[in-house]
């Protein structure tokens, strides 16, 4: 289908999903939506606290099995046509599923509040380096009206945005790579020995808290997928590759400047700027936050929009546009970023391993669209199954996070107990739903 249309005519119609994206498009869009400042930031905290061996096997690892969750959901996206938030109306009814739809609008701000400050940090260095104008805050509001406009286009205006900057991107960070390899001593980085408090438990569970933490997006761009290999290939391995690079960046940029004798910031571009390759790196930072920050408000509004299905796309994308711009500006907002990894893994892990386990293992038949939207005041209002199950599951986040804290980390047990219990319960009512 054809658009033309300025402004976005996005519905959560699953009669007129354009099937625009393929392979090579699946996989830009999971890599610019990964290769981002967050993400080379979480690679930033990983290292000293491991050595940087220990730190990259765990990013593999942690990346290739975390992505498998949001694989599975974006596939029940390809093959149904509807959002996330929707397909969450099957496992815990119309009214029950406005509870992971306003935790996941909420959360999708608060990630956007964090890059667009990244953002305009980035983007204020290299106005300063050419002409010693500096103003964050106003470089900031700039980065995030950019996001705003191109989100305002919907999905397909940002699936072309994203395939410019993920080459974009890697390029970049190829570029930072190799100057960083001319002029210092790379492989020094190895040498390191770890003095943190993180354990390789935690950390593994960072990469996979990572990963689930882009669930929810899932389905809201895999249902435009035009095949099942382009949801799965593309997805995962833009994905993996994406969280390697950036990632591995930051692990890199922090062991080098523990290194050479720097002190560690929550800034990248900084330390980069102290080896003279500052301007590159506000570059890659820069359209990284472009390309998943577009994601991150296009989602919001498929999110409320789940909620006000009659509000037409551009309304909310706007105010959320605007309350992300204001809120990139509550002072300091990066102070928490760990625990905000963690506090997302404890609200959506058991949330989508229910979802998984509802569609794939108990009633895929009932994920229609005639069934989810067009009679969806027939559904039942409260799935009370899936919701205490998701309840035991949240809790368990919550005392291994941070009661008693596993040395494996808390995501996988979570997502399997949870699932699981969901799944015993289930079958042991014979599927009846108990509802109100």
């Amino acid at each position: 289908m054809k658009n033309n249309h300025v402004v976005g005519q996005d519905t959560l119609s699953a009669d007129n999903v354009e099937h625009s994206l393929g392979l090579p498009g699946t996989f830009a869009l999971w890599l610019g939506a990964n290769v981002v400042v967050t993400t080379i930031l979480t690679g930033m905290f990983l290292v000293p606290d491991l050595t940087f061996q220990h730190a990259m096997l765990l990013i593999l690892i942690g990346s290739a099995i975390g992505i498998i969750p949001l694989v599975l959901i974006g596939v029940m996206g390809q093959q149904t046509g509807m959002t996330t938030m929707v397909l969450a109306r099957g496992t815990f009814g119309r009214k029950g599923a406005n509870f992971p739809a306003w935790v996941n609008l909420l959360a999708l701000i608060a990630w956007s509040w964090i890059q667009a400050l990244l953002a305009g940090m980035s983007l204020d260095y290299a106005v300063e380096s050419f002409t010693g104008y500096s103003n964050v805050a106003l470089f900031t509001v700039i980065c995030e009206s950019l996001v705003v406009l191109i989100a305002l286009r919907g999905h397909l205006g940002i699936e072309k945005v994203e395939k410019i900057a993920a080459l974009l991107m890697l390029g970049l960070s190829a570029v930072v790579l190799f100057a960083l390899n001319r002029h210092y001593d790379l492989p020094s980085i190895t040498q390191l020995e770890p003095e943190g408090v993180l354990g390789g438990g935690v950390v593994f569970d960072i990469v996979v808290a990572t990963a689930f933490s882009w669930i929810p997006l899932a389905a809201d761009y895999n249902r435009h997928c035009c095949s099942l290999k382009a949801a799965v290939v593309g997805t995962w391995g833009g994905y993996v590759v994406a969280t390697l690079v950036a990632m591995g960046l930051g692990a890199t940029v922090s062991a080098l400047s523990i290194s050479v004798g720097m002190e560690p910031t929550y800034d990248p571009t900084a330390l980069l700027s102290g080896f003279g390759f500052g301007l590159p790196a506000a570059l890659v930072i820069f359209f990284s936050v472009l390309t998943t920050n577009v994601m991150c408000v296009y989602s919001a509004t498929l999110s409320f929009m789940s909620v006000r299905p009659k509000v037409p796309f551009w309304k909310p994308a706007l105010i959320i546009g605007v309350v992300s711009v204001i809120g990139a500006l509550i002072p300091g907002i990066l102070d928490q970023f760990q625990t905000f990894l963690l506090i997302i893994g404890s609200v959506f892990i058991p949330a989508f391993s229910l979802m998984i386990v509802d569609y794939y293992l108990l009633g895929r038949q009932r994920y229609t669209s005639a069934q989810l939207i067009q009679a969806e005041h027939s559904l039942p209002a409260f799935n009370w199954l899936a919701l205490g199950s998701y309840a035991v599951g949240a809790l368990l986040a919550y005392y291994w996070n941070w009661v008693d804290p596993l040395d494996f980390g808390a995501s996988l047990p979570v997502f399997v107990i949870t699932g699981a219990l969901y799944f015993i319960v289930s079958k042991a009512v014979v599927g009846k739903r108990v509802a109100v």
